[in-house]
């Protein structure tokens, strides 16, 4: 059976070929009763429209790239990622537009950027975004960057991860841990800290800034730092790795949630008790923080609100041209179950 077209419809309704395709891509330059008298005839007919014609004649493919930082697999396995994709849902329901998840192509971010047929990108956490802005530019497409370092002229979504962070080591200090461990999300960067960039850089500054207001600062016997995957392996082989050093942590933080779920497992495993003989905090506030026992002290960020506000921005980017703005969403400590003041005197 031949696949029925535009010519067929105009036909039967009596209009032309380019009234038809206005009733499909720019319903505005016709009345309201002639583009509900084609569009019935289009579905009597069985007629659908084909989405690569379609996005030829519009210049629009009606769909938005999440582009994203590692591998799909190893970025589905957070709990964090769900709540901010549902964000993101929410927006392209309500504007009828469909979502790309876009990871690294072979390994290129470049070679994914290049190859997407998207109008226009939401960036997670790239670390080196200079270098992706600019073919993020040279694409010609709007784009809105999450969770990376803001830059001059280009439109950012941010949480206060700095200010997250310094509470939640002050909340450790103030109840008198000075064996600290933090837990950093794999960089790269073998622990070099001070070379940390986006989330990371953030975090970690506030992390230090509450150190220093305590006289304190990261060496390898009080405050030590440790790099791990963010997956509850990579909480369970920091602590794992904690426990074979002659002197233990009384407090650990992690820069996110899940890793901190990860020490909690392995700590219960090896027979202690969270919080009298460990203490945990997290960061993001995900759905198993509150259900994990004991209940995770941690930073909670508007995962799902960042979500829609950048995917909000990025629709108007794409429709009206709108101007690039910077917004900071804000973060706060939740006190949970899951810290104490040490068991033992600390010096």
């Amino acid at each position: 059976m031949p696949r029925i077209n535009i010519k067929d419809i105009a036909q039967k309704a009596g209009v032309s070929k380019t009234a038809v395709s206005f009733a499909f891509n720019n319903p505005s330059r016709l009345s309201e009763a002639t583009v509900q008298q084609i569009l019935t005839i289009a579905e009597e007919m069985g007629y659908s429209p084909d989405p690569v014609a379609r996005s030829m004649s519009t210049g629009r493919t009606g769909t938005i790239g999440l582009l994203l930082p590692q591998p799909l697999p190893e970025i589905v396995r957070n709990p964090f990622f769900p709540e901010f994709l549902e964000g993101i849902g929410e927006v392209c329901a309500h504007s009828g537009l469909s979502l790309m998840l876009v990871p690294p192509l072979k390994g290129s971010i470049r070679r994914a950027i290049i190859n997407a047929a998207v109008d226009g990108f939401l960036t997670l956490g790239l670390e080196e975004f200079k270098a992706t802005m600019v073919v993020l530019r040279q694409r010609g497409v709007p784009f809105v960057t999450v969770d990376s370092d803001p830059i001059e002229g280009v439109p950012a979504i941010n949480v206060d991860d700095a200010g997250g962070a310094c509470q939640a080591m002050r909340h450790v200090l103030s109840l008198g841990h000075r064996q600290i461990a933090i837990l950093a999300i794999r960089s790269g960067k073998q622990g070099h800290y001070r070379e940390y960039v986006g989330t990371l850089g953030a975090r970690m500054h506030g992390y230090l800034q509450a150190l220093e207001e305590y006289g304190l600062t990261i060496d390898r016997r009080a405050i030590r730092l440790l790099e791990c995957a963010s997956t509850e392996e990579g909480g369970m082989e920091s602590f794992q790795t904690l426990w074979k050093l002659s002197r233990h942590p009384t407090a650990i933080i992690a820069m996110s949630d899940i890793i901190a779920i990860g020490v909690i497992k392995a700590a219960n495993t090896a027979g202690l008790h969270v919080p009298q003989d460990l203490s945990v905090v997290g960061f993001d506030d995900i759905t198993m923080a509150s259900l994990i026992h004991p209940a995770l002290t941690t930073v909670a960020q508007p995962s799902r609100e960042k979500g829609e506000i950048a995917t909000r921005l990025l629709v108007k980017l794409i429709e009206a041209n709108a101007k690039p703005v910077h917004q900071m969403l804000p973060t706060r400590l939740i006190e949970r179950n899951s810290v104490c003041p040490p068991r033992r005197e600390e010096p």
